[in-house]
């Protein structure tokens, strides 16, 4: 039988560190220590050809159970809809309005953080989701 292997998610971006800390805020996940032998990222930043600054940046599950997010900086923007999304599981388990209340007071908690609300993709039943933008304009559903 194989071993689960580690993953990480890569987005390609024009800001890395913005919307790293912006999915921090999202999923609670946290900005790692910079590298060795800097004190802080801006240290680390300022030791890089002024090309290579700011070219990339992750943030991590605290917990160590979900998978590392990284950022990479990108010369061209975002011209197409994503081909894969990050789904933000608030409503599992819930069913009906109880469903609908969760993902709409984390739409709510979200747009504050510059998430942009696109649709309520609802179907009658008990699989809605609401599909939004992070602050890139890269798609993310809460469901």
């Amino acid at each position: 039988m194989p071993t689960i292997k580690k993953f990480q998610v890569t987005f390609d971006c024009a800001e890395p560190e913005r919307l790293a800390r912006f999915w921090c805020d999202v999923l609670g996940y946290a900005v790692p220590p910079p590298p060795a032998g800097f004190a802080t990222w801006d240290d680390y930043h300022r030791s890089r050809a002024p090309e290579d600054r700011d070219a990339w940046f992750a943030c991590v599950d605290p917990s160590g159970v979900g998978p590392r997010l990284y950022f990479q900086r990108v010369p061209e923007g975002k011209a197409v809809k994503n081909r894969l999304h990050l789904d933000v599981r608030v409503g599992t388990g819930l069913l009906g309005k109880e469903r609908l209340a969760a993902l709409e007071a984390e739409c709510a908690r979200l747009v504050p953080l510059g998430a942009v609300r696109v649709q309520l993709l609802y179907d009658g039943g008990d699989d809605s989701c609401i599909v939004m933008q992070d602050i890139e304009g890269n798609e993310f559903c809460i469901d």
